[in-house]
């Protein structure tokens, strides 16, 4: 694909001299392939130029000044658009061409990417899935897994409440084995009473046979 920059060689304003030279000089430095199509010398260029803007791109008297700028058959824009292009870093896709790789404009279509999907370059594995072993921050700036992160503190409350919980169960079987003992001190009284009755018995026989 071509880019067409649409300008005047015999221009007499020195303000669309100016603009022309500014867009062709940029895409010089970066190295895009361009074709200078001179309307003041070819009726040709003119004509097409003037019914390959769009009417809402044109201005209010229906005739656009150079430059004017295609990619191939698409219009892009004239020097205005061109140049707010330019302060944000967009001139590629303003032209509709592909960044090169490490250029300002590609990483900031990456970001851009990576914030449309919801994810980070960082939280994918080799195989471009959620890394399970992603690490998250404490306040103190430490890496801490995420499980940590999620089941101490509940962890801890169920410690404590188990802790309190093995207390009172401790508490109620001490009382229970002191029931326990109390039942078999009552117990112990009536056999004691039953030996009594069975030596008051003994000298009871033994008198009746000595009489």
């Amino acid at each position: 694909m071509v880019i067409k920059v649409f300008l005047a060689s015999s221009s007499g304003s020195t303000a669309i001299k100016k603009k022309q030279q500014d867009v062709v000089g940029f895409l010089a430095a970066l190295k895009v392939e361009y074709a200078e199509l001179d309307i003041a010398c070819n009726e040709e260029n003119r004509m097409w130029m003037r019914q390959n803007v769009p009417s809402e791109k044109k201005p209010t008297n229906g005739i656009p000044l150079p430059p004017q700028i295609f990619n191939e058959g698409n219009y892009c824009g004239d020097y205005d658009t061109f140049f707010d292009a330019k302060e944000d870093n967009t001139v590629y896709a303003f032209l509709g061409l592909p960044p090169p790789p490490g250029s300002k404009e590609a990483e900031q279509a990456d970001m851009a990417h990576i914030v449309e999907n919801g994810t980070h370059a960082e939280e994918t594995n080799a195989e471009g899935n959620l890394d399970d072993s992603i690490l998250l921050f404490s306040p103190d700036k430490k890496e801490v897994p995420v499980e940590k992160c999620n089941g101490d503190a509940h962890g801890e409350e169920e410690e404590g409440e188990g802790g309190e919980e093995e207390e009172e169960e401790e508490e109620e079987v001490a009382e229970g084995e002191t029931a326990d003992d109390d039942a078999t001190e009552g117990d112990e009284a009536p056999a004691e009473e039953d030996e009594a009755v069975e030596e008051a018995d003994e000298i009871t026989e033994d008198t009746v046979i000595a009489t």
